[in-house]
């Protein structure tokens, strides 16, 4: 365990009560909204992770099963969220926010980029990246042990290479997770298909890896590199995608960092991702980790047009 000088951990204790008191959570409502910090809070998570359940909620927010009910009710009430029931479990229901909640989630959205972009550019000494890895790494550490072990999932493993099974349990996640956006029917998972049936023989050569989470045998988590198909010393980063009820448990970020290892391990100097506008949780986690967002285009080899997005990064100098 390593000794932190009782002077350091006051100067970071300083440094969150200032975080809470700049961000505006003393006030009685924040970031340009009428909402309490709780409400604000919540407008977001729903937003960034569309059909979460109340139960999910709470865990993330850390509020009581009845506290969460009650700003749920406050939510509804103002027309800014609506329960629909969940695709996996019918006897579940999802939260998303409606036309009203979205224009709250920019607001807020906007108001926290500009807080941050001002915040970053003022800092010196020390690169934006670094300041993103630090305050993750302090926030991932603030729960204790206890908090942080998620005790619900205890079968769960994330494996290397290919998968008995895992092109059909691959494709049929995208097809349901993304079928909303580009439209439902065969044809987008026909192409996810195809595409994963020629990558998976490929996938055993020392450029190519998967890495997937399992469960009972059942793929619900994946992430590929293909460093043999854009050439000139480019990864490709391919078929990175979730189970909804595993989002939020660190299994996404875990994924990401298997692939950007096994990257910067094998020096490609860039790493490429096509993605779909929209997929705002996602977007999060890759600008988290240097992508940067090159290029944004109406495409329609899905078979319906869609806003289609392209991210690279770069290797660390």
């Amino acid at each position: 365990m390593t000794t932190t000088s009782p002077a350091l951990v006051k100067d970071v204790r300083a440094a969150s009560r200032k975080l809470v008191r700049e961000f505006g959570f003393l006030d009685k409502t924040i970031a340009g909204t009428n909402l309490s910090g709780s409400g604000v809070h919540a407008i977001m998570e729903i937003g960034l992770h569309p059909g979460i359940t109340a139960k999910e909620l709470a865990a993330r927010l850390k509020l009581e099963k009845s506290t969460i009910s009650r700003l749920l009710k406050t939510l509804e009430k103002r027309d800014e969220i609506e329960l629909t029931r969940s695709e996996t479990d019918r006897r579940a229901f999802g939260l998303n926010l409606t036309a009203e909640g979205k224009k709250t989630f920019r607001t807020v959205d906007q108001f926290g980029e500009r807080l941050a972009r001002g915040a970053l550019s003022r800092v010196r000494g020390m690169t934006a990246e670094i300041v993103a890895q630090s305050l993750s790494a302090y926030a991932d550490a603030l729960p204790s042990p206890d908090e942080a072990t998620d005790g619900s999932h205890p079968s769960l493993e994330i494996v290397e290479g290919y998968q008995t099974g895992m092109i059909g349990d691959i494709a049929a996640m995208h097809a349901r997770t993304h079928g909303p956006i580009v439209g439902m029917g065969p044809a987008f998972e026909s192409v996810v298909s195809k595409a994963m049936a020629e990558f998976m023989p490929r996938i055993g050569n020392p450029a190519n890896n998967s890495w997937c989470v399992v469960e009972d045998g059942q793929i619900i988590g994946s992430i590929s590199i293909d460093g043999e198909d854009l050439g000139d010393n480019i990864a490709h980063l391919r078929w990175f995608i979730l189970s909804e009820r595993l989002r939020g448990k660190g299994l996404g970020k875990a994924l990401l960092l298997k692939a950007l290892t096994h990257c910067d391990r094998l020096g490609f100097d860039e790493i490429h991702l096509w993605t779909l506008k929209g997929l705002e949780a996602a977007r999060g986690l890759y600008e988290k980790h240097s992508f940067v967002l090159v290029e944004e285009y109406v495409g329609d080899q899905w078979g319906k047009a869609v806003t289609e997005q392209k991210f690279i990064r770069r290797r660390p100098k």
